[in-house]
């Protein structure tokens, strides 16, 4: 299972509009994104009131993963790999955050 590990930038978490910018960005993907944080268990990052409600706040670790039998047909762990980079620099990104 590819998995990416973050560090939340949003001075609210991933509250209101950073979590509808991130939930955004994980569905453009296509893929069954999971993110989650020490203590709670894993949550599907498509889902906007899943993230709201996990309480992932400013400076929290977070865990981003897509189990690889979840994948659709046609995507491969590459394109998995290559899209939790891209959202844990979405994450982590000071530029994002700035503009949530």
């Amino acid at each position: 299972m590819p998995v990416r590990k973050a560090i939340v930038s949003a001075a609210i978490g991933l509250h209101a509009r950073p979590a509808a910018v991130f939930v955004r960005a994980v569905t453009e993907t296509g893929l069954p994104v999971t993110i989650r944080k020490d203590g709670i268990a894993a949550v599907d990052a498509r889902s906007l009131l899943e993230v709201m409600t996990a309480d992932f706040d400013c400076g929290c670790e977070v865990e981003l993963g897509v189990t690889e039998s979840a994948l659709p047909a046609g995507r491969s762990l590459i394109d998995a790999e290559d899209a939790l980079t891209g959202l844990a620099r979405l994450i982590e990104s000071q530029q994002a955050a700035e503009l949530l």
